[in-house]
This record gives C-alpha cells, structure tokens and sequence, in this order.
C-alpha cells in the first residue's frame, strides 16, 4: 500500500515538473487567452445573396467568445479591440448524385468571409484574414431531405469556432 502511494506520488511529481506555466512555452494546464480584454463585434458584412447570414454568424462569434474565452463583448466605445468582417461569398456544390435519376443526394455549404480584428486603442491589427473558410454538408435528397439552413448553421458554428480559435493565437 505505502509502495503504490510512492509510486503514485512519484509519478504526479514527474509530471507537474514536466508542466509549464506559461502556454506559449510547453504543456500547461494555464489557458491561451489572456483574461480581461473587452471585444466589440458588430453585425458583419454580406456581399452575398443569402439573407441573415452576416446577422447569424455575428450572433455565433458573440456566444462562441463568452462560451470559450475569458473575454467580455461590450459596444465597440468600450472596447479594447473591434472583431469585425464580411461575408463574401456562399456557395452550394454539389457532393454526390444517385445512380439512377441523376439527382443530388449531398451538398456542401461553403461560407467564405474576410475578417479584421484591430485594436480600439493603437488601431494595429492583431488578426487579418482573407478568404477564410467553412464547409459543411447536408443530404437534401428524399428520404432525409434535409433543408439548406441546416448546412448553413453548421457552417456558420464551424466559421465562428475557427474565427474564435484565429483570435487565441495573436492577443
């Protein structure tokens, strides 16, 4: 019994010693975002022909940074930074047809945006995308036949995830 707690014991110490406690330098169980800032998101952009897009991917980025960052999102007057951005393109491409009829069976919904996320304070950019992009599917065909707002919003979760994850890196 005592053998195995030494053991144990042994092992925990190894691996705290192996820990950093800064991120940038190694494992950590410290997050990659630095605590404290304030973010401004207004709606974004649409250069495209799908409505309500711009007004559902702003709303995603929002809950994405209060579900995954310590941040606050406040009016851009209170901000340290300002994320803002454009839909530039919505495109529907077709995955696979059925043997017999020619019918599409699987469509990709895929969601282009430009986005800038800039300092309130200096006005220096910290992050700069362009032609950032999201792919998602969904199976319109009978028997499932699943409407385009489902690729849409799967889309639109996948571009405010990796928007949000873009962000981490640069602050």
């Amino acid at each position: 019994m005592i053998r195995a707690l030494c053991i144990i014991s042994g092992l925990a110490a190894m691996v705290l010693c192996a820990c950093s406690s800064d991120p940038q330098k190694g494992y950590s169980f410290q997050s990659t975002y630095k605590g404290g800032r304030t973010v401004a998101v207004p709606v974004w952009g649409n250069k495209t022909y799908s409505q309500g897009l711009e007004v559902a991917l702003t709303r995603a980025i929002v809950a994405e940074i209060q579900r995954k960052t310590p941040w606050l999102v406040v009016p851009p007057e209170q901000a340290d930074t300002v994320l803002s951005g454009v839909l530039t393109e919505s495109r529907l491409r077709p995955l696979s047809t059925a043997r017999g009829t020619g019918l599409v069976q699987e469509v990709a919904v895929a969601l282009t945006v430009d986005f800038d996320w800039r300092s309130n304070r200096t006005g220096q950019s910290l992050v700069s995308r362009r032609d950032f992009q999201a792919v998602q599917t969904f199976i319109p065909a009978r028997g499932t036949g699943e409407r385009i707002e489902l690729g849409q919003a799967a889309a639109v979760q996948e571009l405010a995830h990796d928007i949000v994850a873009e962000l981490r890196s640069n602050w």
